[in-house]
């Protein structure tokens, strides 16, 4: 995997880039700190599979600079990265192209699980921010109950059962129970086609 990674902030940038390059055996990280170097690098490295793009960088202005670039760069895949993922942000870049949008608090391995997802041809947002966005987002599938929908999410995030046994509250037995009821009630066979499935249904 060739991922491109463009952010202003240095620390987040080479953190970024240490870590995917660790995770994902064979991956390389190129990076940017400004839009200007994103679109450079993309146009000198036609090989690249995904492109990551701090939100707030100099030469972005929001999704504009989303736009500029996929003129550019019509069929790689964008992500857009930001410290912080609201309704309005998200509606706009997937508006403009992008294929996800990954708030600086995802943690290490939900990043991973979403950056696999994007290179599968899916898209990935936060469940967080569409369920905090106010009237008109989305909410969890109907069929589920809430209890389930936080496991749901948990999976979305890319945590392991334990992981969300942890931030629920609950035994690993039981999140394994409700995961049986969400693979019934979403008619799915595993973890990814419930994330996939998840994301069809509005809580991407």
């Amino acid at each position: 995997m060739k991922l491109l990674l463009a952010d202003d902030h240095d620390l987040v940038r080479e953190a970024l880039k240490h870590f995917v390059e660790r995770a994902a055996a064979g991956a390389c990280v190129l990076t940017a700190a400004n839009l200007d170097q994103a679109i450079a690098i993309a146009r000198d490295t036609p090989d690249l599979d995904i492109a990551v793009l701090d939100l707030n960088m100099p030469g972005m202005g929001g999704a504009g600079g989303l736009a500029r670039f996929k003129t550019e760069h019509p069929a790689l895949p964008v992500v857009l990265l930001s410290g912080m993922a609201s309704r309005a942000d998200i509606d706009q870049a997937m508006r403009h192209g992008a294929s996800g949008y990954f708030p600086k608090t995802l943690s290490g391995r939900a990043l991973m699980s979403a950056i696999e997802l994007i290179l599968a041809g899916e898209r990935f947002v936060p469940v967080a921010a569409m369920e905090t966005a106010g009237p008109g987002a989305a909410g969890p599938p109907p069929a589920l109950s809430k209890r389930e929908a936080d496991v749901l999410r948990g999976l979305v995030l890319g945590r392991s059962n334990k992981e969300i046994a942890r931030a629920l509250d609950l035994r690993e037995v039981t999140v394994k129970l409700h995961l049986r009821g969400v693979f019934r009630k979403l008619a799915v066979r595993n973890r990814t086609q419930a994330v996939t499935t998840a994301m069809a249904l509005g809580l991407n």
